[in-house]
């Protein structure tokens, strides 16, 4: 009989990415059924619940809490696994270290070390993450803040902060970012050419640059804002300071801006300035429709695959795109509903746009209209749309880019619902990202493709690849074991979503940045970068031979808040 076993640990904190290494180690030892190590929130109780891991020491667990479950065929198993957390541990640690070497405790100890460095990468837990991005920008670093969790109130000091020591934020929840040719976070492997863009979308940033490389053109920079920096509480800061910067560059011919929905006000500011650029822009803002496609030096998209056509033909070398008839498939009476899961909240917000022209409603954790919102993010609804990356699923969790665990089990409950004719699914490479997402994906995409045909139903799958031919995942080599699964592989996000749709188918300015205007240079010299947090980030600078150095980073004051606030005050005072 299965026994399960856990271990609480207060205020202790790993990088996601060694966490994911310890619940992977932890299953593979001798006796052991299955484990999970997770950060005490109730969305990670409700996934252990589901997976038949909650215990009660777990369920009573606190939020910043790490939960180390074991599930083993005997008692002695699952203690034998839990006295080996330690071990394991150290010996990450170890391994880390000495591939690294020193490793600096402190950012400013870190930009002793690497005074080249013009970077603070940082990805720790929101709660932390201000306070180390404040101490960056103190240091005059610019910051690419990858954190989520991240409140409003601090992205707005922080980046008004940046904006009058002429400083970038990129984030809070940026995902990706390329400059002077190096990707930051979850990035492509672009060749450079005369595009620039500025995107408060990760995926979308992705999604675009990757369609220009395939289309013959290439970027000069590609800079991430974050999700919220076109909301009226930001006002587009960052948007700003990157529009002034492409503007001034001599590398930069066409301009794109990308954004999810924006707050109409402050997207007629960014307008305003982009008109006012002197270069052709592209514009794709999520839901934002104008009534003329181009006003000026201004042209409007309404996809990313638009988008992309339009930017590489402004730069005169554009390709078009069509559209191909589906053919019916035999799908089982009652079969009738799409199930989308995806790791890129753009693509999902995109996907909800394309389904308008197709589906009478589709649910999401991420809706259009807030009437749309699933009841339960864990259970699909009728037509359902679900953004795994969204936070609700990433606290104390790796990323989905990462970690394709949570939607290989998502995809076989889907699978197992005899209403469910349909799974789309994105799969995003590049630096950052999972080292060989297909060869998880693909036997998943066969598991749920064999429930179905097992229950006498014919399921539909459908991916969306994200990636260019010189990324380190080999991208051919994805889409042909994804195809072997018996997926249909698309590269394009738009032509994927309007494929499952045809089968399925039956006012006030924005306020102005700050005067100080962020120097050029930091477009033209090479890209040297402190990183603080996810150490798989500076590996993947390290591969685009970028100069890095990774900090050991723990909580102030092991994490309890009194403390670090007096800290904190302590250090303003000196």
């Amino acid at each position: 009989m299965a026994v399960t076993q856990s271990e609480i640990r207060s205020g202790a904190y790993y990088d996601s990415v060694v966490l994911m290494h310890l619940q992977r180690s932890l299953a593979t030892l001798p006796g052991v059924l299955d484990a999970g190590v997770v950060m005490g929130t109730g969305a990670n109780k409700d996934l252990l619940e589901q997976t038949g891991l909650l215990s009660p020491e777990a369920q009573g667990a606190a939020s910043d809490d790490l939960i180390i479950v074991v599930k083993a065929g005997s008692e002695a198993a699952a203690r034998e696994a839990l006295s080996q957390v330690d071990e394991l541990l150290t010996k990450r640690r170890s391994s880390t270290a000495s591939r690294r070497g020193y490793l600096p405790k402190s950012l400013d100890s870190a930009a002793q070390a690497l005074p080249t460095a013009q970077w603070v990468l940082v990805s720790v837990p929101g709660r932390y993450a201000a306070g180390v991005a404040r101490e960056a920008l103190q240091l005059g670093k610019h910051v690419f803040l990858y954190s989520d969790n991240v409140s409003l109130e601090d992205e707005v000091s922080l980046k008004t902060q940046a904006a009058e020591r002429g400083l970038l934020v990129m984030g809070p929840d940026c995902g990706t970012a390329i400059v002077n040719g190096i990707g930051l976070g979850f990035a492509n492997r672009v060749r450079r050419g005369p595009i620039g863009m500025v995107a408060a979308s990760g995926t979308g940033l992705q999604q675009v640059s990757a369609r220009i490389h395939q289309m013959g053109g290439g970027l000069s920079q590609a800079l991430g804002t974050g999700g919220r920096d076109l909301s009226e509480a930001v006002g587009a800061v960052t948007a700003h300071q990157a529009l002034d910067l492409l503007r001034r560059d001599p590398e930069t011919a066409v301009i794109v801006l990308v954004s999810k929905p924006p707050s109409p006000a402050v997207a007629e500011g960014l307008l305003d300035a982009a008109r006012a650029s002197g270069k052709p822009v592209v514009v794709d803002f999520i839901g934002y429709r104008r009534a003329v496609r181009q006003v000026d030096n201004l042209h409007f998209a309404t996809t990313f695959d638009e988008t992309a056509q339009l930017a590489v033909a402004l730069a005169q070398a554009g390709t078009g795109s069509a559209y191909e008839e589906v053919e019916a498939r035999a799908f089982a009476e009652g079969q009738r509903y799409l199930r989308g899961l995806f790791s890129g909240g753009t693509l999902a917000y995109e996907a909800l746009l394309l389904l308008q022209d197709y589906l009478p409603r589709v649910y999401s954790n991420v809706p259009l209209k807030k009437e749309d919102r699933l009841e339960n993010s864990m259970v699909g609804q009728e037509h359902t749309i679900v953004d795994l990356g969204e936070d609700e699923f990433t606290v104390g969790r790796l990323h989905p880019m990462m970690d394709n665990a949570l939607r290989m089990r998502r995809m076989q409950q889907e699978a197992e619902d005899p209403e469910v004719a349909v799974l789309l699914l994105d799969v995003v490479l590049g630096d950052g990202a999972h080292a060989d997402p297909a060869a998880e994906l693909a036997p998943a995409i066969e598991q749920a493709r064999a429930t179905a045909e097992e229950a006498g139903r014919y399921l539909e799958v459908v991916a969306v690849v994200v990636g260019t031919d010189e990324d380190p995942q080999d991208m051919a080599a994805q889409i042909e074991k994804l195809r072997q699964a018996g997926a249909r592989v698309e590269t394009s996000n738009d032509a994927a979503v309007r494929y499952v749709g045809r089968l399925l188918r039956g006012g006030q300015k924005g306020p102005s940045p700050a005067a100080t205007a962020v120097p050029l240079a930091l477009l033209q010299e090479p890209l040297a970068a402190i990183n603080v947090g996810v150490e798989s980030f500076a590996g993947s600078l390290e591969s685009q031979d970028a100069e890095v150095i990774q900090v050991d980073w723990r909580p102030p004051a092991g994490g309890n808040e009194q403390l670090m606030a007096i800290l904190a005050r302590m250090k303003q005072r000196q």
